[in-house]
């Protein structure tokens, strides 16, 4: 991948909010690269502008300065050619599981014919099979979360962006999604930039992770996940899987995100 140019970059991507009392510095000199089917995860603490990463990325807010290049384009406005997947699935409660999806195609104007081939196709892969006239209430949040999915996949773009889509899960149901976005991913080969504050899961799921610092959001260090693929539970039981986790943890360690505490209850410096 390293002899490639990446298909997504952020160019000392800085990002300003102007604030009640003073401005909020979200976001300071962000560069990185991703290139073409690579599973990337973004990993740091809450308020250290993770979000907003991705909404600078789908070209949904302004840069204070940097840049965002996707492919030969400079973001400077909402890129279309993108799936979204949000921590919430909004799904429309008075719409079938197949017209969430179908919203895809219906704001896009695809052509209806083909367009619902795709959505079926898209609810077989993820077990939702069968499903398709049910309504948003009938069904757990795994399951919504894949309705969610499939409608972010209908227009079949090459970038897949995914902020904390499995939070809310219980988990049990957060596990099989992973198994199950990494089932698709290899299926698709989607490029995929993921945020998360799951240690174990950025591993699982990545070929790299970013970690960041508290804010204003910087990168701390780049990851290179060296774990063969296709990936299952077991790997999270091997030494390679473990010492990946311990490096972030001694991370945050570091940037004062983690502090452990001492026998008597104080807080020991790290």
């Amino acid at each position: 991948m390293s002899a490639r140019a990446p298909l997504v970059r952020a160019i000392e991507a800085t990002k300003v909010y102007a604030g009640r009392d003073a401005p909020v510095h979200a976001l300071e000199k962000v560069t990185f690269g991703v290139h073409a089917s690579e599973f990337v995860s973004i990993l740091g603490p809450s308020g250290c502008g993770k979000s907003t990463l991705l909404s600078l990325i789908a070209g949904l807010l302004p840069l204070s300065s940097g840049q965002i290049v996707i492919g030969d384009t400079v973001i400077r406005s909402p890129y279309t050619d993108v799936g979204i997947v949000f921590q919430r699935d909004v799904l429309l409660d008075w719409r079938t599981v197949l017209g969430n999806v179908m919203i895809q195609a219906e704001i896009r104007r695809l052509d209806r014919r083909a367009a619902l081939a795709r959505a079926r196709e898209l609810l077989v892969q993820v077990g939702l099979e069968g499903f398709e006239d049910r309504y948003p209430f009938e069904l757990s949040g795994g399951m919504r979360q894949r309705v969610a999915i499939c409608r972010a996949l209908l227009h079949d773009p090459p970038i897949l962006i995914m902020d904390e889509p499995f939070a809310a899960l219980d988990a049990l149901t957060r596990e099989q999604m992973n198994l199950d976005l990494l089932e698709l991913w290899e299926q698709r080969k989607k490029t995929v930039i993921f945020i998360t504050h799951s240690i174990p899961e950025a591993v699982f799921l990545s070929d790299k992770v970013i970690v960041m610092t508290p804010r204003p959001g910087r990168i701390q260090e780049t990851l290179t996940i060296d774990l063969p693929r296709p990936r299952t539970l077991a790997v999270r039981e091997t030494p390679e899987f473990l010492a990946y986790t311990r490096q972030i943890v001694g991370l945050f360690k570091t940037a004062g995100v983690l502090r452990e505490r001492s026998t008597a209850g104080e807080q020991v410096p790290r």
